[in-house]
């Protein structure tokens, strides 16, 4: 494997980790505190969303 092609899977993990980040975020305010916390859950949505889109953008734009 080219050192080019680990670069590019390599930031395409660091994008991929960003959206799993939102995702344990949002995992868990429902485990421990929904009934506290669910004002966070559409702001989370959105940013989870907007996570993952950045990462298949990148991934589609790249080949990967």
């Amino acid at each position: 494997m080219s050192e080019e092609m680990k670069e590019l899977k390599k930031e395409l993990a660091r994008r991929k980790r960003l959206a799993v980040e939102i995702a344990s975020e949002i995992h868990d305010i429902v485990e421990d505190s929904v009934w506290t916390n669910y004002v966070k859950m559409p702001e989370l949505a959105a940013k989870l969303v907007e996570a993952v889109e950045y990462a298949n953008s990148y991934k589609e734009e790249k080949g990967l």
